[in-house]
């Protein structure tokens, strides 16, 4: 196979995609990452090496021809561009165009330039919890969980997997075959989260971190790092073992405990800023009259007031019931193993949140 790889990282100057980026730049094998994004920061430029250049373009995945213009001289791409919300700030067809047509874009794109491999950043709201509120206890990929996705962002994500799922061993323009395969994370931690951020500063303003979930709940958190590391291994051995990966979804795990997340987020707020205590948690009858009352408020005081809340019914949900997985699918499959520990994890989170002012 040849080697000096181009590899495109949509949505590269984001979370995840910019610590894919870092860890591509560190490949001997890859000779330029190029970075295709609708909001450019020319600080992941510090990653390149003598090796291995960084290329940033500014673009919309919306954007066919733009999209076509970028990845003409790839070898492999990684697609983690996506509207991420949670909170109903940003309507539900614009994250469908983004999310669902943007991917039909990137996979098109790949079978015109005759792209083999794609790497799709997935998500587990594409796989639930449901609208019945149903639990998911340690599940594995295999596991059946079915029924309609409780978040609007889930219902989007599930759409694009299925593309990515269903463009698997599609022709490309060469007469070749095009591969895919899913990196599927639940929740997302460390250097530059901006949910973790959010949490940390109200948490530090009153000294104190309630939390939503009930303590039996389970849920999985895994840190960027690792997330990022999987992609990378993932894209590799794509290349490598196709028979292997191609169609392939991967569940992210690493050493983080997933047993009572809310502990998990309260040491590293405390790491960050030991004076910070742990509250209570918050009763769900609380939340749900909090979140009525916004409704009310908003429908009464419309358009003179028209922020939006931090937390809505389905993310209520969500977050009181057991979703978490177990699995070591990725290591079966291509050798993964986390890159960083808890304590290295931990370490590097709790070192950036002190830093924020």
């Amino acid at each position: 196979m040849e080697e000096a790889l181009v590899y495109l990282v949509t949505g590269g100057c984001g979370f995840i995609g910019e610590h894919i980026v870092e860890l591509l730049c560190k490949q001997d094998y890859v000779s330029e990452v190029r970075i295709f994004d609708s909001a450019t920061t020319e600080e992941v430029k510090k990653f390149a090496r003598d090796t291995t250049h960084v290329t940033v373009m500014k673009g919309d995945i919306r954007n066919y021809t733009g999209l076509l213009s970028a990845m003409r001289g790839v070898h492999v791409v990684i697609h983690t561009a996506a509207v991420v919300d949670y909170t109903e700030s940003v309507p539900f067809q614009m994250m469908e165009e983004v999310n669902v047509a943007g991917t039909e874009n990137v996979l098109k794109a790949c079978c015109t330039l005759s792209i083999p491999y794609v790497v799709y950043t997935g998500s587990i709201s594409a796989v639930g919890p449901n609208t019945r509120g149903d639990p998911l206890v340690r599940g594995t990929e295999d596991t059946m969980y079915s029924g309609e996705v409780e978040l609007p962002y889930g219902k989007t994500k599930a759409k694009a997997e299925k593309l990515v799922l269903e463009a698997n061993g599609k022709e490309l323009s060469n007469g070749g075959k095009l591969a895919t395969c899913i990196i599927r994370p639940n929740t997302v931690y460390g250097e530059k989260s901006h949910s973790l951020k959010h949490s940390y500063t109200i948490a530090k303003a009153k000294g104190v971190m309630d939390y939503i979930e009930p303590e039996d709940t389970e849920r999985n958190n895994s840190y960027v790092g690792n997330v990022a590391w999987m992609h990378v291994l993932a894209a590799r051995n794509l290349q490598l073992k196709p028979d292997v990966l191609a169609g392939q979804v991967y569940y992210c795990y690493d050493d983080t405990p997933f047993r009572k997340g809310f502990l998990v987020v309260y040491q590293l707020l405390s790491g960050a800023d030991p004076s910070i205590r742990l509250g209570s948690r918050i009763p769900y009858w609380k939340l749900w009259l909090q979140i009525h009352f916004y409704r009310l408020m908003k429908i009464l005081l419309y358009p003179l007031w028209k922020t939006r809340p931090i937390l809505n019914f389905p993310v209520l949900n969500v977050m009181n019931i057991t979703f978490s997985t177990e699995t070591d699918k990725a290591f079966r499959h291509f050798g993964y193993k986390p890159f960083y520990s808890w304590e290295e994890s931990k370490h590097h989170t709790t070192e950036w949140l002190s830093k924020l002012q």
